[in-house]
């Protein structure tokens, strides 16, 4: 069986598998795979119609098991938003689990919230300093190319499956909600696909950090 993600963003179809895979690296449980995502337009957070038009197409795709929605939240509430766009998907009575994640404010919050990890990799400075409260910037982007080399820009489609294959996972959990939520539901999926070992060895992680 598959999981199929669902993103926004062009870099996101490739970083985001490369995270889930890595949080499928600690449960040591190789019975799944992680589908290429499916890219669709920010828009549809903000219509019912399309959203779950979204959802629907996930669900035919190849073995599906599962789906993980993940799009940015910026300035917008995690609870009101978060909260109706799992209700559409729950409206949907499907056969398989979904649940929606939104990353605040951005995807590149983790990057900031693991930054030390970072140090001197894809131009991140060796002493960049560390980040309490990643999710107070709104411009993550801009706060991460703050902490590279001088003239050099962060490029998402280059940069970001890199980063997500390097950051410190742990550093992130401890500093990101929304971060935590994506293994929350994670291991909830997992744990309605049957794989229940892995999904616990998931919520055990997230209870030590």
């Amino acid at each position: 069986m598959k999981i199929q993600p669902i993103v926004e963003g062009r870099g996101e179809v490739e970083a985001f598998p490369v995270l889930l895979r890595r949080l499928q690296e600690l449960t040591s449980e190789w019975q799944f795979s992680i589908a290429r995502p499916i890219r669709q337009n920010s828009s549809i957070i903000r219509q019912e119609l399309n959203f779950k038009k979204a959802i629907k197409l996930a669900r035919i795709q190849e073995d599906c098991g599962g789906i993980l929605v993940l799009f940015d939240l910026e300035d917008d509430c995690p609870a009101d938003i978060g909260s109706q766009l799992q209700q559409w998907a729950d409206d949907l009575s499907l056969d398989v689990p979904c649940c929606v994640v939104l990353a605040y404010r951005e995807y590149e919050t983790w990057f900031l919230a693991g930054i030390e990890s970072l140090r001197g990799y894809r131009n991140i400075r060796d002493n960049a300093e560390r980040i309490d409260n990643p999710e107070q910037y709104r411009d993550s982007k801009g706060q991460l190319e703050k902490r590279m080399v001088p003239g050099c820009y962060y490029r998402e489609t280059l940069d970001q499956t890199p980063l997500s294959a390097q950051v410190d996972i742990k550093h992130v959990a401890v500093r990101s909600r929304s971060f935590k939520k994506l293994i929350s539901c994670f291991s909830s999926i997992l744990s309605e696909m049957g794989y229940e070992d892995a999904s616990e060895i998931l919520f055990r992680f997230l209870d030590a950090v």
